[in-house]
């Protein structure tokens, strides 16, 4: 029997389009779902080629004029996936990403996923033709904030909405004066609605006027309340703090499997002959020598966010004491620079590719012996989770989704045979090069390491735990 119907909005979803994490979550959630017993279809744009690849489309909504031209929503299939997609090939079809062409972002963002959240709150309202209608329209990031803004500000209508906040540093700004343009109301243009700083935040709209707020871990919900972490919107937040609950997000279990990767020679926690077998193959791979210590990989987009340029700085204790680093990514020029100047002044032992491979990937994490997550904020982060279904042992900042998903190794937590990785905290190259040196003597000690790998790779970071937790939330709204 089914619980109930959602309508999940999202910029982005794998294994249609993506760009970061929010394509994994949306990917992943209907299937996750349909297990707790509801039905889940993600609105997505429609995005130049995508249309193509629905299986058996139809057309379920229509509108002649969706922000300066015909749009129409076709219901379909991809690899199991229910989808509905936004054709208007006035906004979506053109070259590029979904957000920006040549480094740019497409001037008339604002007009795009303002047409994205039109179409959700008008199937929120009156359904599509196939007889669908939601009962919980879900909206994710600022691509989708204005989802529930026009379902508050418009008619009444019969359905619960949901925001969540995948990370609170992109606030869909847009200058006062499209306020009509962007179809609403001037009501709505106040300090209590989506008024930010004299212009217009569509995340803002979302978080001010869904009926339940959440993010992507439990303690990213708390540090949002934080100057440092909510940038400007930390009132928003504590104001609707009884709304607010954070969700950490999971992994699919399936194609992230050491015992079942096509691209690696399989292993698992009872028998870990084919890391060692991996760890070899990564290091001819990227071109090392002996790495006498532990390999550490990275994995990750090359920005301050993520504490790139604080590793630059610690590496250097790290490969004296034996260490080797092994790093896939793209990302601010200066920071590609410096890892590739980190590459230059250690060779053998640091090795850096620049771009991004999803083969690769999987090939790192199993042959590494430790992931690198030195994020200055992390929301919830998906890096971490494959390096404990890999026993590649996090090496994480304690912040965001890495606090509440990693057990830091401590004198504590290793004799109560609990930690899952190393933490380290304020998030500063001496705390870094702290973890590192304590990631070394870790690795020293066989015991201790091979007692962690099989820890690590026994935590649950599927999406079961997360589903039920949102079953529990959506069933909460309909109540």
């Amino acid at each position: 029997m089914t619980r109930g119907r959602v309508l999940s909005v999202a910029s982005e979803c794998v294994p249609l389009i993506k760009t970061g994490g929010l394509a994994d979550v949306a990917g992943a959630l209907p299937a996750a779902m349909a297990a707790e017993g509801w039905d889940m279809r993600v609105l997505l744009p429609g995005y130049r080629g995508l249309s193509a690849r629905l299986v058996a489309p139809v057309v379920i909504w229509q509108d002649p004029d969706l922000f300066g031209g015909a749009a129409r929503v076709l219901g379909g299939a991809v690899d199991g996936l229910r989808v509905l997609l936004l054709d208007a090939p006035h906004l979506f079809d053109r070259p590029g990403g979904p957000y920006s062409a040549d480094g740019k972002d497409h001037p008339d963002n604002p007009e795009r996923f303002a047409a994205l959240c039109w179409a959700a709150a008008a199937l929120a309202r009156g359904g599509g033709s196939d007889g669908w209608r939601p009962d919980i329209l879900h909206a994710h990031d600022w691509q989708g904030g204005l989802a529930p803004a026009y379902l508050r500000y418009g008619e009444p209508a019969p359905v619960r909405s949901v925001m969540t906040i995948h990370n609170v540093a992109f606030q869909g700004i847009a200058p006062a004066a499209a306020r009509a343009a962007l179809r609403l109301p001037a009501a709505a243009f106040t300090s209590e609605g989506v008024e930010y700083y004299g212009n217009i935040s569509t995340l803002k709209a979302g978080l001010v006027c869904a009926d339940r707020i959440t993010t992507v871990s439990p303690t990213y919900a708390e540090e949002l309340m934080r100057p440092e972490f909510g940038l400007g919107l930390e009132g928003v937040l504590a104001a609707r703090a009884a709304d607010l609950s954070g969700i950490l997000n999971g992994v699919d279990m399936a194609v992230w499997s050491p015992e079942t990767d096509p691209e690696i020679v399989p292993y698992s926690a009872r028998d870990l002959t084919g890391k060692a077998v991996n760890r070899a193959r990564l290091i001819a791979e990227f071109g090392l020598g002996e790495v006498p210590g532990p390999l550490a990989i990275v994995v990750s987009r090359l920005t301050g966010q993520k504490g790139i340029d604080i590793l630059d700085r610690a590496l250097g204790g790290f490969v004296a004491a034996g260490g080797g680093l092994a790093l896939l990514g793209s990302g601010d020029p200066a920071l590609e620079a410096a890892m590739r100047a980190a590459a230059a002044r250690w060779p053998g032992r640091v090795a850096v590719r620049i771009g991004y491979d999803e083969a690769l990937s999987h090939r790192m994490f199993a042959g590494g012996d430790a992931v690198l997550v030195p994020s200055r904020f992390e929301p919830c982060g998906l890096t971490q989770m494959y390096g404990l279904r890999y026993g590649t042992i996090p090496l994480v900042a304690a912040t965001g989704g890495l606090n509440d998903s990693v057990v830091g190794a401590t004198p504590a937590s290793l004799a109560a045979r609990a930690a899952t990785g190393v933490t380290f905290h304020p998030v500063d190259e001496i705390a870094l090069a702290g973890a590192l040196r304590r990631l070394v003597a870790l690795h020293a000690d066989r015991k201790a390491w091979k007692a962690i790998i099989g820890r690590a790779m026994k935590v649950d970071v599927g999406w079961g735990g997360p589903a039920k937790a949102y079953s529990s939330l959506y069933e909460s709204l309909l109540a």
